[in-house]
This record gives C-alpha cells, sequence and structure tokens, in this order.
C-alpha cells in the first residue's frame, strides 16, 4: 500500500491528516506491517497535553509493543472507540484500514508550524525503501 498524499509521516512511522487544527493521527501500513496482527492499545492520555515526540500510548501486537510517538504538540481530545476495549474493541481495523477506520487519536493542534517538520509521502516512501 503506497502512503497517501495527503497525509504527512514521521520517522517513527506515525501519520498525521489535518484539518482546521485538529489532527487525526494513525500508524502507517509499514508500521502496522512490521508489527504483525495487533491485538490492543493502550491511550492514557485523553485530556492531556502531549508535547512533540512525547509517547501518547502503545500498540501491542502478538510478537512486540511498540510506543506511539505524537507527530505534534497538542492536546489528545480523542480515542478511536472502534479500537478501544471498553467500547468496539477491535484492534485489528489498524491491521485491516490503518489510513482510514484504524486512526487511533485526534489532537487539538498546539503549533501548526510544528507540521512543516513532518515528512511528505515521497520523503516517508524514500525512508522506508
Amino acid at each position: 500500500m503506497a502512503s497517501p498524499d495527503h497525509l504527512k509521516y514521521t520517522k517513527e512511522h506515525e501519520w498525521i491528516s489535518v484539518q482546521d487544527n485538529i489532527a487525526t493521527i494513525g500508524i502507517t501500513d509499514f508500521a502496522q506491517e512490521e508489527l504483525g496482527e495487533i491485538v490492543y492499545v493502550e491511550i492514557e492520555t485523553v485530556g492531556e497535553e502531549v508535547g512533540r515526540d512525547e509517547v501518547f500510548g502503545t500498540v501491542e501486537a502478538v510478537k512486540t509493543t511498540s510506543d506511539l510517538f505524537m507527530p505534534i504538540s497538542g492536546k489528545v481530545i480523542e480515542f478511536n472507540k472502534l479500537l478501544d476495549e471498553n467500547e468496539d474493541d477491535n484492534p485489528g481495523l489498524i491491521n485491516e484500514d490503518p489510513y482510514g477506520e484504524g486512526w487511533i487519536i485526534k489532537a487539538e493542534i498546539s503549533d501548526l508550524s510544528q507540521l512543516d517538520d513532518l515528512m511528505t509521502s515521497e520523503e516517508y516512501e524514500a525512508l522506508i525503501s
């Protein structure tokens, strides 16, 4: 799966989509492929300010657990209820649709200028190839 052009990317394999000052954040297709079957997502930062490059949660796969890093500074305002064990609990959506239904959090961006430091899809593709 190619990395969608309308998204920005991090070296830690997170993607971000921005509408106004709200960011939707998830992990890339490459990341979910490397992790394997995702069985649990833990996000305990809803309602908190999280700085750029700080950990906002973890993803647990059958073979490993991986930290999730915030691509930009902002306040975490929502955790995808489809992934939440207290709601619909289907973390496998990240494997099935990492750029769609498998998004992980939404955040209110504190500093829009930080988006300029993220990679384009071409830059990200070069990183992983």
